[in-house]
Parts: C-alpha cells; structure tokens; sequence
C-alpha cells in the first residue's frame, strides 16, 4: 500500500481555516497594537512612555512563555481546550481591561490577557501542521493576518487610542476566536506503522534507517529551529524596532515617511503571502528560505547606508517584504516536521521571546555600533542562522515526503495487507 506524503493531514477548507486564522490573529494582535497600548497605558494610567514599555514588553513575555508551555499540550488532544481557555482568558482580562478604569485593573488585565493569547498563539500554530501544504496554508494566514491587521492598525486611530478602543479590540477578538474555535482542527490520526515507516525513510548516516533515530534526528532538528527563530526575530525585529529612529538620523525620514514605509512593508506582507499561496512547495523549503535569508541580510545591511529618505524607505519595504515570506516558510518547515503540530506549536511563542525584547537590544546595538555597525551585525547575524535553517528545512522536507518513499521500500508491515 502506498501512503501519499501527507498521510494524516486534512485539506484546507473554509470552517478549519477560519478558526485557526482568527485564532492565530487574536494571540499575535498584541504584538501588532503593542504601539497603541503603550500610547493607552500612557492615557489611562499616567505613567510615562518607557514604563508603558516596559508593561506591553510583559504582556508579549507573558504570552511567550505561557505559549511554550503550553505547546506540548497542543500537539495533543488538549489543543481545543487549551485554546479555549486561552481565548476566554483573553476576553474577560482584555475586557476588564478597556471597561474598568483602575490602573491595577488594567496593568493585571494586560498581563492576564496576554498569557491567554500564549494559547491562542500555541494552538493556532499547532493546528498549521494538521493542513495539506503548510506552506500554501502559511500564505494564506499571513494574507489573512495582514490584511486584518491593516484595517486595525488604520481604523483605531480614527476612533481614538483610549483603552476601551485598544484593549477592547484585544477582548472582541479573543471573542471571535473563542466562537470559531469548534473548527479548529485537531491532532491528525495516524496510523502507528505509517509512522514507522515515515521515520525509517527518512535517509541516516551510513544507510541506518532505525525508527528511534530517525525520531531522534526530529527531536534535533526541531529544537534546532526554535532556536535559530528566536536568533532570527533579534536580528529583524530589532531592525524593525529602530526604523524609525535610524531612518530619522540617518536618511532624514520624516514621520510621514516613517508611516509609508510601514504601511508599505505591510502591503509588501500581502503580496508576498498571495506568492507563497500560488507557489506552495513546488519550490521546495531549503533554496526558497536560503535566497529570502541572504537577501533580507543584505537588504538590511543597505539600510544603514541610506542616506536618501527615499532610497531608505524603499529598501526598508523590500527588507520587510522579504522578511515577511521568510516568515512564513519558517513556520512551513515547522509544519512538516510533525503533523501534530509539535514544533510549530511552541515556534511561534519562541518568536516572540526574541522579538519582545528587540527595541531594548536594538537601541543597544545601535548606539554601541551605530548605524553602520548596527545593521552590519543584523546582516552578518541574519547570513549565519541560514546555514542550520536550511539543513532542518532540507531534513523536514524529506521527512514530509518520506511516507510516498516509504511505499518503495517493503516492509511487511506496511505493505501486507
């Protein structure tokens, strides 16, 4: 019998999508608001703005941690129930939040809010895997992701930065989350000698092909990814972080051309997610994620020799654009190297381990290196986690198609029926 190379996994339809996409979106808004609570918290509260740094700084910690904690549970059956209980969390923390007006309310509310959303963020993430194509369905979230978020990011201002505004769009979409959470696929079910023969097939040193180390070199190249992804969103986010700061002293960028660089990098996100759904993985994962990794490294290290607010903003959309489709095939990867959802789980709480911390590691790099320095070490940093990404993304592509390999080699097991 021949097992096709997605054995266990389900297709991408509209219920299933829906709910790990909104899931998805309610456990990473606060990263996308965390500039309009620190404006919130400045309003509601009365502290300053480095302090209400410091408050959003914990809320994305808080989600970090409690999002890799939580990931084991993801990858089995306690992913619905953890979601939902994350999402809930959310909703009444977020709530109480924007509707009472107290500052210990609000800052326990942020912080409380912001660990739920670490179980949206490890369900959604682990749900990635259960799909046919992670790659294609990766696409498809960061357009769904983006173009959400576009809107927010544009309609919230308008209506005004207070904490019913900010925080409540925090809490209405844990709620949507929460409603849409029965789609929300499950661990696929497999066949225990199907996988087994997944794992034999997998090619090993010296022509062994034992279960137990072809599981073993899984455990590495997992653990080997999260890793390098924290690195990875160091080196971006920090960049993203001081745009505004290096653009101004470096290139001149006015505010107004701070906020077309942003948007711009956003619409970059969405043209690169329509790419990646067209191309899926006919392109494989390893060359695709080598030529974004080098590419943003040097679109990054061009930054820091900008000099035209123009040339700046430009090479700024690119670098995020490429940044934005690296993403993506990161979390692609993480997908196919279990269906479960047990890597892509945890990566994208490990994401925001390293990102939470970006604007006080940037401001550092930066003024230690200045501007020259600071975006040649993103670069250099960036260039050197592409050599372990692209042999864990060459290893779970094997690996993803192994079960189509498997049915080339007879083992009685699997193929006596």
């Amino acid at each position: 019998m021949s097992h096709a190379p997605h054995a266990g996994r389900i297709p991408l339809r509209l219920p299933s999508a829906s709910a790990t996409f909104a899931i998805a979106i309610a456990g990473y808004l606060g990263v996308n608001l965390s500039p309009y609570m620190i404006t919130a918290l400045e309003v509601s509260i009365g502290v300053d703005f480095i302090t209400a740094g410091w408050i959003v700084t914990g809320v994305l910690l808080a989600t970090a941690i409690v999002g890799l904690s939580v990931a084991p549970l993801c990858a089995g059956r306690s992913r619905l129930s953890v979601a939902r209980g994350g999402l809930l969390l959310g909703v009444l923390a977020f709530g109480a939040a924007a509707l009472v007006p107290s500052p210990a309310v609000i800052i326990a509310g942020l912080l409380i809010g912001g660990a739920g959303a670490g179980g949206a963020v490890a369900a959604s993430g682990a749900a990635f895997a259960a799909f046919i194509n992670p790659d294609r369905v990766a696409g498809f979230n960061g357009l769904a992701n983006r173009a959400i978020i576009t809107v927010v990011l544009a309609v919230l201002p308008v209506l005004g930065l207070a904490p019913i505004n900010v925080f409540g769009a925090l809490a209405l979409f844990s709620l949507i989350g929460l409603v849409l959470s029965a789609w929300l696929p499950q661990v696929p079910v497999e066949n225990p000698q199907t996988a087994a023969a997944i794992a034999e097939a997998v090619p090993m040193p010296g022509g062994r092909t034992t279960t137990r180390s072809g599981d073993h070199r899984v455990t590495i190249a997992g653990f080997t990814l999260l890793v390098v992804f924290a690195l990875w969103a160091v080196a971006e986010d920090s960049l993203w972080a001081m745009g505004g700061v290096l653009g101004e002293s470096q290139a001149g960028v006015t505010p107004e051309g701070l906020g077309l660089a942003l948007s711009g990098a956003t619409a970059g996100g969405l043209v690169g997610s329509v790419l990646l759904m067209i191309v899926g993985d006919k392109l494989g994962r390893a060359v695709p994620l080598a030529i974004l990794i080098l590419l943003g490294s040097a679109l990054k290290i061009a930054t820091g020799f900008a000099t035209d607010p123009t040339v700046f903003i430009v090479l700024f959309i690119a670098w995020n654009t490429v940044y934005a489709v690296a993403f993506m095939y990161f979390v692609a990867v993480s997908a196919a190297l279990s269906a479960d959802g047990r890597w892509s789980g945890p990566l994208l709480a490990v994401y925001l381990v390293g990102s939470s911390l970006t604007p006080i590691i940037g401001a550092a790099l930066l003024a230690w290196l200045g501007s020259h320095g600071f975006t040649i070490f993103l670069g250099v940093s960036s260039m050197l986690l592409a050599v372990p990404t692209v042999a864990v993304a060459v290893f779970a592509t094997r690996l993803y198609r192994a079960p189509s390999a498997s049915a080339l080699v007879e083992t009685p097991d699997v193929l006596a029926k």
